[in-house]
């Protein structure tokens, strides 16, 4: 059984592989999808409760700490967040080349532009011809960094920013992030941003798990399964 791995755009480079399924994605790369999802969720969750607080509650201030603990998980699961996305770019550099997909487009290469038309036609319906790649195909190379790379160091950035006004002048929040404030000089605005960008991720996630189970399905490889396994299987050969 014969497997033509269309391998990422920027070795311009085919060749045919002997095995129905390719190793695709690190463990590392795996945990930090899933370890991502769990705190992506949690930030949205407890983000959203800080936007717009729960009603009051009866009894002493002193005796209700309950927005006081969402704040602590939020920030928690922001953290986190941070460890393993500052882990997961370390992997760019250390792990194989699927590793490095979604944090840069080859928009110098004139085929990923060819092949990215083409992943628009198809989900538009207009071909039913589905290529197999490896990795990502350019579509959802492209999609990944502008709707999901860019926005999660957008939101570390600006998140780590709002701390710091409580974290106090003498924080390492403050120290590392005190230049947002020249961009946006009213915090409100800063808020405002990260809020937006909150809702953001939130439509990409939603749309991504809906294209995750297409793809599934329709192009006949194993999408889902990969980011448990690592490999992704293909269950027919490319046209």
């Amino acid at each position: 059984m014969t497997l033509h791995e269309t391998l990422p755009a920027d070795t311009h480079d085919e060749k045919a592989i002997e095995r129905p399924s390719v190793y695709v994605y690190d463990a590392p790369v795996r945990i930090w999808h899933w370890g991502n999802a769990v705190s992506i969720l949690t930030l949205a969750l407890t983000g959203y409760l800080i936007g717009s607080p729960l009603i009051s509650v009866s009894g002493e201030a002193s005796a209700n700490y309950l927005m006081g603990r969402i704040r602590f998980i939020h920030f928690a699961a922001a953290q986190t967040l941070t460890v393993l996305l500052i882990l997961r770019v370390y992997w760019v550099f250390v792990g194989n080349v699927h590793a490095r997909q979604i944090f840069y487009v080859p928009i110098w290469s004139g085929r990923f532009w060819k092949e990215w038309s083409h992943e628009v036609r198809r989900y538009m319906f207009m071909t039913r011809q589905t290529k197999k790649y490896a990795g990502h195909n350019p579509l959802a190379r492209f999609t990944m960094f502008l709707l999901f790379t860019l926005p999660l160091f957008f939101m570390v950035i600006t998140g780590f920013a709002l701390e710091s006004e409580g974290a106090g002048r003498d924080s390492w929040e403050y120290v590392l992030f005190d230049w947002v404030f020249s961009i946006w000089p009213n915090s409100q605005d800063i808020h405002t941003n990260h809020h937006l960008g909150m809702w953001g991720i939130v439509i990409f996630v939603i749309v991504h798990i809906y294209v995750a189970v297409r793809e599934d399905i329709m192009s006949r490889q194993g999408i889902i399964s990969s980011m448990i396994s690592g490999e992704r299987f293909f269950k027919d050969m490319e046209d």
